[in-house]
């Protein structure tokens, strides 16, 4: 299993400790960002990073940098006035700061190091900004593990362990890691060749190849981060004339801001008119709907909650209001980003399309809600963000309790219907048991629930976690649990209860929000823009296909476009949820990390496969990385 915070090794998408070296980053750039705006200054970050610009590259696409400098794309000739031109171009738009990241591998494209001073010295000499150096150093290894890097490295050692008694003498050395969603084995040695091939390719200059052989995670970032970074002239843009709306519905999802972001920059980049519609489907039909530029939506990257406003509205009641005013604004195309509203919404307006030939248009749907209860993904759009705020909660109310007599701590968390809050925060915090409605549980084995606890309180464990969905079961309430274990840990241990509530749902977007919810807007975007292509007949855009209307969600190791209609067939629409859901097979994990005896199915174990070279482009897997 691969640990490392620089995520510098061929074959894995992510390297266990990457995500929370990512996190102290973020902290430091929001922190950085609101000293920078108040005293209009030009920030250089260093950030660690020697043979790899992985770190350097997410973050700068985390926190919308202005510039950013790793040693596998070194910068072109020139680049120092470019730089220079587009610093002073950003303070012309009234952008108050300027931040600009550097891997401390960052190099020329003739092999000298670029240093933040070199770089201050620069800024000041030639713009005269007033520019501050901040070096992050070890602040990056520290700190404790995020959500991500927890569940990430818990799934790897299961995945460790099968692979080593799987097997036999004659087997290949091999490296477990994860593409997309899904776990992997690779030979080792192929591995550790790529890798020396990509510091090869670098002391050659084959810089391209040299992004190529870092895999399709970092070359989806730096095609991201360049179609985001670089603002053309409007002279230059393809002229589409096209009008795109954008919208969020259901609750609030941390990283809604930066997909926004990300899908008004990409479109105009495409040459689209885009436009921003508040408070959902109530703002559409009242008309609030108003052309949003590319300046509107600087610095929304780290922004929590929705800054477009978001509505649970269903459009069904207002279609012909939709309509008109898809009419007056000539909406060609559709961009939800939000919940379960937003999945069953687009099936209600591709139902309508029967009766009104405004919503003929090409529809997708990003999913963003914490509940990760949206059918057809993997990960939803701010669940992430949640999960770490579940687990830093989680670790407190532990440590509150250090130094106490034995206790059990008994804490609700959010996500309706669906466990997946309460089974991964429950992996990542170490709980003891974690009731949710998709297993359903019964008296007894709430009995066999508290003996445990009873019988490991008795030896020199301290404290307990139990967690329980916010609708596990209607009558074994979180007041009935707590009563239960109080009563007959009586003597033993005693309980206290927390009910997480609303702090779930707000703070800053983690690291891995900003960049799934930028990555995965960007892809949405030409989606629309080559759906638009195909469906624009006689001067108008007519599409009435059920491929049209599409959610774009991660599959396991995948990025794919699923047609709503197809994705009706499973969903559970009484409880909200998918009828498959993949988080159910970490359960047993969960339990045995508790020390329940019981069995884990194997069957969603990785096979042995090779690192492939050149991947086709279109299977862009790793947008999450």
């Amino acid at each position: 299993m691969v640990g490392s915070i620089d995520n510098d090794f061929c074959g894995t998408d992510m390297t266990i400790g990457t995500d929370s070296a990512l996190h102290r980053i973020i902290e430091v750039v929001d922190a950085i960002m609101t000293t920078a705006q108040s005293h209009q200054r030009t920030f250089v970050l260093e950030v660690m990073g020697r043979h790899c610009g992985y770190l350097a590259l997410v973050s700068a696409l985390a926190c919308g940098a202005d510039w950013v400098f790793i040693p596998e794309m070194p910068p072109e000739d020139g680049w120092e006035d470019n730089m220079c031109q587009k610093l002073s171009e950003n303070r012309a738009d009234r952008k108050r700061l300027n931040i600009i990241i550097v891997a401390e591998g960052a190099i020329d494209c003739h092999n000298k190091a670029i240093t933040p001073d070199y770089i201050k010295d620069l800024v000041v000499s030639n713009l005269g900004f007033d520019t501050r150096v901040t070096i992050l150093g070890h602040v990056q290894r520290g700190g404790t593990p995020s959500a991500f890097d927890r569940i990430l490295a818990s799934r790897m050692g299961v995945e460790a362990v099968l692979a080593l008694l799987e097997a036999s003498t004659d087997t290949p050395a091999c490296v477990v890691s994860l593409v997309g969603n899904q776990a992997v084995r690779l030979p080792l040695m192929e591995c550790v060749q790529m890798t020396q091939e990509v510091q090869k390719a670098m002391d050659e200059k084959k810089f391209d190849e040299a992004v190529r052989l870092r895999g399709r995670s970092f070359e989806n970032n730096l095609s991201t981060y360049r179609l985001l970074s670089s603002q053309t002239a409007r002279s230059e843009l393809p002229n589409s004339s096209f009008n795109v709306a954008v919208m969020n519905v259901g609750a609030p999802a941390a990283g809604m801001n930066a997909a926004v972001r990300s899908a008004v920059r990409v479109g105009i980049t495409e040459g689209h008119r885009m436009f921003a519609v508040n408070d959902g489907f109530e703002g559409f039909y009242k008309g609030q709907i108003k052309e949003i530029k590319w300046g509107d939506v600087g610095g929304w990257t780290g922004q929590g909650g929705s800054l477009l406003g978001t509505k649970r509205t269903l459009p069904a009641k207002h279609l012909d209001k939709i309509a008109e005013q898809m009419r007056i604004h000539n909406i060609s195309a559709l961009l939800v980003i939000g919940g379960f509203e937003a999945f069953e919404s687009l099936l209600e307006l591709y139902e309508a399309r029967a009766h009104y030939q405004e919503f003929c248009i090409p529809m997708c749907i990003l999913p963003a809600t914490i509940s990760n209860n949206v059918p057809g993904t993997d990960h939803s759009l701010g669940a992430d963000t949640s999960l770490n705020a579940i687990v830093e909660t989680c670790d407190r109310i532990k440590q509150s309790a250090s130094g106490t007599k034995r206790r059990v701590f008994i804490i609700e968390t959010m996500g309706g219907y669906c466990g997946y809050l309460a089974t991964v925060g429950g992996l990542a915090a170490g709980a003891d048991t974690v009731y949710i409605y998709e297993e359903p549980f019964d008296i007894r084995d709430l009995q066999a629930n508290v003996e445990h606890l009873t019988q490991k309180m008795k030896t020199s464990i301290q404290r307990g976690l139990v967690l329980r969905n916010e609708n596990s079961n209607e009558n074994f309430t979180t007041d009935f649990i707590y009563q239960l274990y109080s009563e007959e840990g009586r003597g033993v241990f005693d309980c206290r209860k927390n009910i997480l509530g609303h702090m779930q749902q707000g703070g800053a977007p983690s690291p891995f929000d900003r960049n799934f919810g930028t990555k995965v807007a960007a892809k949405a975007i030409q989606w629309i823009s080559r759906t638009l292509k195909e469906s624009y007949k006689e001067g108008r855009v007519f599409t009435n296909s059920e491929d049209t209307a599409c959610l774009l969600g991660m599959r396991r190791r995948a990025m794919v476009f699923q047609p709503v209609v197809q994705l009706r067939e499973e969903t559970d629409f009484v409880h909200r949820i998918p009828k498959e859901q993949w988080w159910l097979k970490l359960r047993p994990l969960m339990k045995i990390l508790a020390k329940y005896k019981t069995s884990y199915d194997v069957s969603d174990a990785g096979q042995l496969e090779h690192v492939t070279r050149v991947r086709p482009k279109e299977s862009d897997a790793s947008a999450g990385n």
